[in-house]
């Protein structure tokens, strides 16, 4: 069986691009790769990619210019689940910089592993989550 050598992209689809731009880079400081009334694409550490798509206008196949493909359609609603990386020794600085700006922290784990996990919403209700190496095996 051939590899896989990891997760590139995930997509989160929000309701308001603005709110969600906003709120990705003034609190969880990501910046933009490309954007456009549709789509932010962050880099979102260790070569992964943060996609944001605006609900509802993803739902027809996108024809590239020049020949080079097409994307097939997509879409997603309700609030999904992602986590980002980060290492222990900021947990508490993410706690208070969330906190400082207005993000309730809805859940905290402390894994049997040793990591730990703290648990928030963006402006469209997915549970975001920062977790410390010793949360799964391979992390």
């Amino acid at each position: 069986m051939p590899r896989l050598d990891g997760v590139l992209e995930t997509a989160l689809y929000v309701t308001d691009m603005v709110r969600a731009r906003q709120f990705f880079e003034e609190v969880m400081g990501l910046s933009a790769f490309t954007a456009d009334q549709r789509m932010t694409a962050y880099d979102a550490g260790s070569g992964t990619i943060l996609l944001l798509f605006l609900q509802g206008t993803t739902t027809e196949t996108v024809v590239l210019p020049d020949s080079m493909g097409t994307i097939p359609p997509h879409d997603g609603n309700g609030p999904v689940h992602m986590a980002f990386a980060i290492s222990a020794d900021v947990l508490a600085e993410w706690e208070q910089h969330l906190t400082g700006h207005g993000v309730e922290i809805e859940g905290q784990t402390h894994w049997t592993r040793g990591g730990h996990s703290l648990y928030f919403r963006d402006p469209d209700g997915h549970l975001l989550e920062l977790a410390t190496p010793g949360v799964w095996p391979n992390y």
